[in-house]
């Protein structure tokens, strides 16, 4: 949606938007009205580089991991979207977007994008019309620009701060891969009543599952218990049935 002009909403006025881009519009209405968007529902989309006379690129509404400004909703980015020609109507994302992967799939109703190539490449959707085919990364583009990290073929194998995880890792696990002291780890088990306490250090708002094996020779891990969303910097699982003189092996995994 590009060059549009109306009373309000020059882009939508109503309705529910998912994986669009709506810039370069314009809203007549003095009252606060959207340039770009105005009352609608929005889910991995751009509203970016609209325009009114008073009002902003959107004026009510929800959004779901949008890249607009000022800022809306869940999962948002106000990072410029970098297109790749703006004034001549080429909305495509330049290869180093903050929008490329930083979607999320369950928003993502199409197979394929604008120009009818596919969807959701390298894991996850990117933000607007169109899916870069062949991004940089398999990191959401918007995380590494909060860190200042460098986009690139070898970003998701570098290890920014020496902790020993690499940049892929450390966004899987949510910890801050410029502070080695943000990591996820392990910390040595305590007794239970009865059994074992099994602790990690842990992001909020992550989920992680807990496996047991009895050998390491030949690993066979039970899983233990899965989903387990964390609330701090450090979380527990107290495995009850770690009983006898046997020996106990654990390991802790993040969900995707």
């Amino acid at each position: 949606m590009i060059s549009n002009t109306a009373y309000t909403g020059g882009g939508a006025n109503g309705g529910i938007l998912y994986n669009c881009t709506v810039a370069g519009n314009a809203a007549t209405n003095s009252f606060g009205a959207g340039g770009g968007v105005s009352g609608s529902t929005l889910y991995n989309s751009v509203v970016y580089y609209n325009s009114a006379l008073s009002g902003s690129n959107w004026s009510g509404g929800t959004m779901t991991f949008c890249c607009t400004m000022p800022l809306l909703g869940l999962g948002g980015i106000t990072n410029a979207p970098l297109f790749a020609n703006l004034p001549a109507g080429d909305l495509r994302l330049q290869s180093n977007s903050p929008c490329i992967n930083s979607g999320t799939n369950g928003y993502a109703v199409t197979a394929t994008d604008l120009d009818g190539n596919p969807r959701i490449i390298a894991g996850n959707v990117d933000i607007g019309a169109y899916e870069v085919q062949s991004p940089l990364s398999l990191i959401r583009f918007s995380w590494l620009w909060q860190y200042g990290l460098a986009i690139n073929a070898s970003t998701d194998s570098a290890d920014a701060d020496g902790d020993g995880a690499s940049n892929w890792q450390e966004w899987r696990a949510g910890t801050v891969p410029t502070n080695a002291l943000s990591v996820f780890k392990m910390l040595s088990p305590s007794p239970g009543m009865p059994g074992v306490n099994v602790s990690w250090l842990s992001v909020s708002g992550r989920k992680y599952w807990v496996e047991r094996a009895s050998d390491l020779a030949d690993p066979a891990f039970l899983t233990l218990q899965s989903n387990i969303t964390a609330t701090g910097g450090t979380t527990s699982y107290a495995d009850t049935n770690s009983m006898g003189t046997g020996r106990f092996f654990y390991r802790v995994g993040i969900h995707p």
